[in-house]
């Protein structure tokens, strides 16, 4: 009889934390909807159609026209149309794949090379990305290429978590690469690593177009091994300053990680500042959501790196 009250007990309790926990689907989080870029490079690298893939609603798009987020999707990617020296190249990191009766997201590291004789020689290394915010097309250089990204979305909310489907494959290579395009290729110490990070920021701007910001909500995540399907995986997020926190991890969660750029009211792409950790109770005015299959910032990573995103929510 103990034993019944007890399970009860427990059933009551699981049922009434259930019931006050909120799901809410980041819109085309599921990633069931994706527009289809058919971009026309350039003849001198030999004209090919290629395909560069966004998340938002169902369509085609045929030119080489700048993308700019469609039907109010708050996603973008590390697929971009680029023009250096009037030679236009894709780049494509970031895929549509069949999962059950929907779609999932196909994050993976490569590398990109273009080749016109006398003109340019360029190989590079390119990781997936996929991120909450836009990125202005076309990239003309390797140079300072994360200042076309607009990273982060305008966001007041107060999650308990962020739960989504992943799946995760290593390159099994024990050290990264970098390539930038114009240097050697060289070796950058330690495993590749798949991340997940979730910034919430309270930003202002001042009087000379810079963005400030307070870092009011964190959590971050290394997938360093290969696994099938995880599905509804949810992890907390922090709020406040985290630094004495068992769970802080200051490569990952550190102020200022990411280096992220965002644009100010005139539209000048600067490099956001955090400058300090908000209170725990204070409101945010940003969120930023990032995917990536490679660990080290631009151009670094190790090719065969893959990580597959499905359904992502906020939890309340």
């Amino acid at each position: 009889m103990k034993y019944l009250i007890s399970l009860s007990l427990a059933l009551l309790s699981f049922a009434s934390l259930t019931a006050q926990e909120k799901v809410v689907p980041l819109k085309y989080g599921d990633m069931d909807q994706w527009i289809t870029r058919r971009i026309h490079e350039s003849g001198i690298i030999g004209g090919n159609t290629k395909l560069l893939y966004e998340v938002g609603p169902t369509q085609e798009i045929d030119g080489n026209v700048a993308y700019v987020n469609l039907g109010g999707s708050p996603w973008a990617n590390s697929n971009v149309m680029a023009k250096v020296m009037g030679i236009v190249k894709t780049n494509t990191s970031v895929y549509p794949e069949k999962r059950g009766d929907g779609y999932c997201a196909r994050l993976e590291t490569h590398i990109e090379k273009v080749k016109v004789l006398g003109l340019v020689n360029i190989t590079v290394l390119a990781s997936g990305s996929l991120y909450l915010g836009d990125m202005k097309e076309p990239i003309t250089g390797t140079k300072d290429g994360e200042k076309a990204l607009n990273m982060g979305v305008p966001f007041t909310g107060r999650p308990k978590a962020v739960r989504y489907d992943y799946k995760v494959e290593m390159s099994g290579q024990p050290d990264r690469i970098r390539q930038t395009g114009f240097s050697r290729k060289e070796t950058v110490p330690g495993q590749d690593c798949a991340i997940m990070t979730c910034l919430l920021q309270k930003r202002t701007e001042d009087a000379d177009g810079n963005i400030i910001a307070k870092r009011v909500g964190t959590i971050a995540v290394k997938y360093n091994k290969t696994q099938g399907w995880q599905n509804g995986s949810t992890y907390e997020i922090m709020y406040g300053d985290i630094t004495h926190d068992s769970r802080y991890v200051p490569d990952l969660m550190k102020l200022g990680v990411g280096h992220y750029y965002a644009r100010n009211k005139k539209g000048e792409s600067v490099l956001i500042q955090e400058t300090g950790w908000a209170d725990a109770d204070e409101q945010p005015t940003h969120l930023i959501l990032q995917f990536t299959s490679s660990l080290g910032g631009a151009f670094v990573g190790s090719p065969g790196n893959k990580i597959w995103i499905d359904n992502v929510n906020l939890v309340y």
